[in-house]
């Protein structure tokens, strides 16, 4: 009788525990179903986007099987889909292999390395797990406060270092918990010298603005870096300029990424875009963006930049085009090769330009001010003087004005930085400082008040504006000095800059709003008419 009973109620235990598991399994079921449904996710931004951004296979961030933790941070910062840099490199990155990514401006390529990077890390290890190298302060706490928030469901602790800041605060913080490392150049070799950052687990390396990262402006510090490394590593590479093969980073390819054989030379005309003519045509003279072949009877020397100048002869270029420092071929292996630029700038940037003496610049920069639908604004110099002097007219004229450079106070920079993004102010007059990956939104209106000299520069100021597809333009005021570079920027770039509608008394300046103003939203509350100070 005592054993019947037992053996009912066992049953009874074991039926109850099977109702609890199954009750359990449906509202587990239920939670998986609607946990997109508790997030905070922001409003829907409702702006028109280019085929630079829309242009996808249709992939979902839910098909890279990333944990849930780190896809609720993605879906809270407001990203719905994955960009086309997205789609080609995440599931790469993620696979453990080298990337070699070439992207435009604005198109995602934060995401498209931070997204594998936070993936990958092991939030129980206390040990730096992955380095993120970008070559100016801005762009360093810009993408640390991306991670951030991309983690901020994930237990990983993620941290900024960079120079102009105090040292021991760094050293403070690196001893703490620390799994992911955004860092400047200079600042991470610092604590590496000082035995302060251990990088014996750091199996991630990413050089975010790669190609300005291995110009001579760093020279040798990335080869340090990597010496401290381990081995087995990782190492994602991105940028929009990106030289054309890398004969640095990793062995001998031709544009296509095929390892020629030993001695061949490389005939033909080879574009940026990597497309490879009919054979027979030798390379002479200065190879410009596009490719073109200049007269004949002028050999390729030495390293070709990315922009095709000629540097010392002595050296002939054999079975590759040479354009970044020597001696670190050793350091990507049979990497991953991404280049979604069909043509080097973005499609919803349209660019001006406007004759005027030096003398004239400040008067047409104020009739631009009157006359566009300004969100915000940048306003590039060619020096750090000019930047002043610039942005205290600007004030004078009685428009709100910010400005930022190198030999700013750190904490002014940032100071400055943080108020822009936040929209505080609608005018920012800077140096090249502000070219590399500065993500501000808002920007709809880039102008150069001094033209650049180089094409790479006025590429990435120009990227500025019109970030992940949305609309902008870009207004250069030319001096009679600068004819011969803004055709020739015009050429290597294979772009059009368009002369600004004349401006006279009967003729007042008309841009259509529709190339730069945000199509979807009423105009009669979101922007206001004219430049009006704040």
């Amino acid at each position: 009788m005592m054993m019947t009973e037992t053996h009912i109620n066992s049953n009874h235990i074991i039926a109850g525990l099977n109702n609890i598991n199954s009750q359990k399994m449906e509202i587990d079921k239920v939670e998986d179903i609607g946990w997109k449904a508790k997030l905070k996710i922001p409003p829907k931004d409702q702006r028109m986007r280019t085929s630079d951004v829309t242009d996808t296979r249709g992939n979902e961030f839910e098909e890279f099987c990333l944990k849930r933790e780190l896809l609720m941070g993605i879906f809270e910062k407001g990203w719905e889909k994955p960009s086309p840099i997205q789609e080609a490199s995440i599931p790469i990155a993620l696979s453990g292999k080298d990337v070699l990514a070439r992207a435009k401006n604005g198109t995602g390529k934060t995401g498209a390395y931070s997204i594998p990077v936070l993936e990958q890390v092991d939030p129980k290890k206390d040990c730096i797990q992955a380095l993120v190298i970008v070559p100016t302060r801005e762009l360093a706490l810009q993408t640390s406060q991306i991670c951030i928030e991309l983690a901020k469901h994930m237990e990983v602790k993620v941290m900024v270092t960079t120079g102009g800041t105090n040292l021991r605060d760094d050293i403070m913080r690196i001893y703490q918990k620390v799994q992911v490392i955004i860092a400047t150049p200079g600042r991470i070799l610092d604590l590496m010298d000082k035995n302060v950052a251990n990088m014996e687990h750091c199996k991630i390396l990413v050089l975010d603005e790669a190609d300005k990262l291995l110009s001579q402006d760093f020279k040798g510090m990335l080869d340090h870096v990597i010496s401290r490394l381990p081995k087995e590593r990782q190492i994602l590479l991105f940028s929009a300029t990106f030289p054309l093969t890398v004969k640095q980073f990793m062995f001998e390819l031709n544009l296509l990424g095929h390892i020629p054989p030993d001695g061949e030379t490389i005939h033909g005309e080879l574009d940026l875009l990597g497309h490879i003519p009919p054979d027979g045509e030798t390379i002479h003279g200065e190879l410009d963006l596009l490719g073109h072949i200049p007269p004949d009877s002028e050999s390729i020397h030495g390293e070709l930049n990315l922009l095709g100048h000629i540097p010392p002869d002595g050296e002939t270029i054999h079975g590759e085009l040479n354009t970044w420092r020597r001696g670190t071929d050793k350091h990507l292996r049979d990497p991953y090769e991404i280049n979604l630029m069909e043509e080097l700038t973005l499609k919803g940037v349209t660019q001006y330009y406007a004759f005027v003496q030096e003398r004239q610049k400040v008067h047409c920069l104020n009739t631009l001010f009157s006359k566009l639908q300004i969100n915000q604004s940048i306003i590039f110099c060619n020096s750090t003087q000019r930047v002043e002097l610039l942005a205290k007219k600007i004030t004078e004229l009685g428009y709100c004005c910010y400005y930022i450079h190198a030999k700013m106070a750190q904490a002014h920079r940032n100071r400055v930085f943080h108020d822009f993004r936040a929209g505080l102010c609608r005018n920012l007059v800077c140096s090249d400082l502000f070219t590399r990956g500065i993500d501000v939104q808002a920007v709809n209106v880039v102008i150069n008040f001094d033209f650049p000299k180089m094409a790479e520069t006025y590429l990435h100021r120009i990227g500025r504006s019109g970030r992940f597809g949305h609309l902008g333009i870009a207004i250069n005021l030319i001096t009679y000095e600068d004819r011969f570079a803004l055709h020739r920027i015009e050429q290597e770039l294979g772009t059009e800059i368009k002369p600004i509608p004349k401006v006279t008394e009967h003729a007042p300046l008309v841009i259509d709003p529709s190339l730069y103003v945000p199509k979807t939203l009423d105009d009669s509350h979101a922007i206001e008419e004219g430049n009006v100070s704040k």
